[in-house]
C-alpha cells in the first residue's frame, strides 16, 4: 500500500517537491511508495510546471488535512496563516506534518509540538533552516551526544548575496538591494530578509535544538544590515574583517543562560563563515566532543529546500513501513521548558565603532579616557582620513562587556569633539 501525501502549496517549493517525487529514478527505493493524493492550490486554471490530474488538485485546503486517506501533510504554502491552523488540524487528526515553514515554528512552536505529541505524530522541519542544508536532523541525531556550545549561521540568502556584492563592487547598500530585487534574490518587500527577522526565526529554531528547549522569539536580539555601509567593509578589509549578517546561539557553560542574537558581525578572514558569499548559506557547530562541524550548501531555491521536505517525506514513509512505535525521541522536538536567555547587556563580545570628530588635538586621548572609565580594553584605534571637515576614527575593542561598551559610548556622545558616531558593529 502507498503512503498517501497532501500538499498544502503548489509555489516553488511544492512545485520543486512534486518534480523530485515524479522523478524518482535512481533514487531511494522508498520514493516508489509515494501516491501524491492531493495538492491543494489557489487556483485550479493557472498554467504549472508539473502536470497533476484534475481530481489531485484542490482549492478546499481544509478538506486535505480533513482527509482520513491522507497520511502526511507537506506545508509548503508559508505565511502565519492558514498554514498554523492547517497545521494543527491535520496534527489533531493525527498526521504527520512536513513543513517548510520557519516563520511558523519560530512563533507557534511550542502549540504545534504540543500538539503533535498528543497524537503521536511528528512535525518534520529540515526545510525550514538553510534552505536545502542537512542541519536539523544531525542536531536531532548525529550530534545530540554532543555537549553543544555555539551554533553560528549565515542563514539568509538574501542579506549574504547583498553584502558579498558590497563587499566586491564597493557599492553602496540601497544599490545592491533594487538590483537584488530586480534579480529575484530579494522580495518586493525585503523587510523580513534585510531587517534580520528571517535570520531569528531559524536561530530561534536551531538554539531549540542545539541546546534542547523552547526558545521565546522575543528574546533573541535582531539588527539587520540597512546600517551596513560600503565605508565600513571597507575598513573592516582593512583589519582584516569582512561583514556578515551571523545568527548565533552560545552558552558558555552547560550551567549559564543563553545568548540568541542576530546582527552584521565583522568576521576575521581566516574564520571558515567568512568565505561564505552569494546566496550561499552555513551553519557552523562547536560542540563537545566533536569540536567544529560546518553544513555549507544552498539556502533557498526549488530544488534545494525541496530535498529537504522530501528527505524528511522519506524519514516519515520509513517510519510507517516499519510501523515504529511513533515515539522515536530523535526524530522529535519534544523539550517542554523554555531556555533561560542572557539580556543583551551581559553580552562578553568586541566591538567596531566608527566617529565622526571635530579636527582638534587631543581628540584620540579623550575618547580612551571616556573607554577606560569603563574598562573598556581598545585592541586598536586609528584616525583613518577625513570626510570634510571632520575627522574619522574607527576603533575596535578588546572582549567587554556590552553593557559597559554602551555606557562608555553615551559619555562619549556628550563629548563636544564628536560630531557622531555612524558606525556600531560587534566583532566575532
Amino acid at each position: 500500500m502507498g503512503v498517501k501525501l497532501g500538499i498544502l502549496g503548489l509555489g516553488t517549493v511544492g512545485t520543486g517537491t512534486v518534480q523530485l517525487l515524479q522523478d524518482s529514478a535512481g533514487r531511494h527505493p522508498l520514493l516508489q511508495e509515494i501516491e501524491i493524493y492531493r495538492v491543494g492550490v489557489r487556483s485550479l486554471d493557472k498554467p504549472r510546471a508539473v502536470e497533476l490530474s484534475t481530481e489531485v488538485l484542490t482549492t478546499d485546503l481544509e478538506s486535505i488535512v480533513n482527509d482520513p486517506a491522507v497520511d502526511i501533510v507537506v506545508e509548503v504554502m508559508g505565511g502565519l496563516e492558514p498554514a498554523r491552523s492547517l497545521i494543527l488540524k491535520a496534527l489533531s487528526n493525527g498526521k504527520h506534518v512536513v513543513t517548510a515553514n520557519k516563520a511558523a515554528i519560530a512563533r507557534f512552536g511550542a502549540e504545534i509540538f504540543t500538539t503533535a505529541n498528543q497524537a503521536g505524530v511528528y512535525v518534520m522541519l529540515e526545510a525550514a533552516v538553510g534552505g536545502g542544508i542537512p542541519v536539523i536532523q544531525p542536531l536531532k541525531q548525529s550530534l545530540s551526544v554532543n555537549r553543544i556550545h555555539t551554533v553560528t549561521g549565515i542563514v539568509n540568502g538574501t542579506t549574504n548575496y547583498i553584502l558579498t556584492r558590497m563587499q566586491t563592487e564597493g557599492s553602496n547598500f540601497d544599490d545592491v538591494l533594487a538590483d537584488a530585487q530586480r534579480l529575484g534574490y530579494a522580495e518586493a518587500d525585503p523587510t523580513a530578509d534585510v531587517d534580520g527577522l528571517d535570520a531569528a526565526d531559524k536561530i530561534a529554531i536551531l538554539a531549540s535544538l542545539g541546546f534542547g528547549g523552547r526558545i521565546n522569539l522575543q528574546d533573541v536580539y535582531t539588527e539587520g544590515i540597512r546600517q551596513v555601509s560600503k565605508t565600513d567593509i571597507a575598513y573592516a578589509e582593512k583589519l582584516g574583517f569582512v561583514i556578515k549578517l551571523l545568527a548565533i546561539a552560545k552558552r558558555d557553560t552547560p550551567s549559564s543562560p543563553l545568548s540568541v542574537r542576530v546582527h552584521p558581525t565583522l568576521v576575521p578572514q581566516a574564520h571558515p563563515l567568512a568565505s561564505i558569499n552569494g546566496v550561499y548559506n552555513a551553519i557552523l557547530v562547536e560542540g563537545e566532543p566533536i569540536g567544529q562541524v560546518m553544513f555549507f550548501g544552498p539556502g533557498a531555491g526549488a530544488g534545494a529546500t525541496a530535498s529537504a521536505v522530501t528527505s524528511d517525506i522519506l524519514n516519515l514513509v520509513a517510519v510507517l513501513k516499519t510501523n515504529t512505535a511513533v515515539a522515536n525521541p530523535l526524530l522529535t522536538c519534544g523539550h517542554q521548558e523554555y531556555c533561560q536567555i542572557a539580556p543583551m547587556a551581559e553580552l562578553i563580545t568586541r566591538f567596531y565603532a566608527r566617529f565622526l570628530t571635530n579636527d582638534q588635538p587631543g581628540v584620540i586621548g579623550k575618547l580612551g579616557t571616556c573607554f577606560g572609565n569603563y574598562g573598556v580594553s581598545l585592541e586598536s584605534i586609528v584616525q583613518t582620513g577625513f570626510q570634510g571637515e571632520l575627522a574619522e576614527i574607527v576603533v575596535v575593542t578588546h572582549d567587554v562587556r556590552e553593557g559597559n561598551f554602551r555606557q562608555a559610548l553615551a559619555e562619549i556622545r556628550d563629548l563636544e569633539a564628536i560630531e557622531s558616531i555612524p558606525s556600531l558593529l560587534r566583532v566575532l
